[in-house]
């Protein structure tokens, strides 16, 4: 179980994933909140679950963003 707030969930390649991470420090950064991020390929049920959806953004376990991380959205759901 992740000890963050803030899970994103991504894999190895992915270019959506490279553009999100700078999008989810800033968001976390003002929040004052832990970020991690998951590999799915290391883990079969996380690959079957957000295979075609990386990166997924989570807070508290909820997805917040899928596809593209959304730093507003994300933002409301730390508040």
């Amino acid at each position: 179980m992740s000890e963050s707030r803030v899970v994103v969930y991504s894999r190895h390649g992915c270019h959506l994933c490279d553009e999100a991470l700078p999008v989810v420090a800033r968001a976390c950064a003002a929040a004052g909140e832990a970020w991690e991020v998951v590999d799915i390929d290391g883990d079969e049920a996380l690959r079957a679950l957000y295979s075609d959806d990386v990166p997924v953004v989570t807070v508290d376990g909820v997805p917040v963003t899928r596809w593209f991380a959304d730093e507003a959205a994300l933002r409301r759901a730390l508040a």
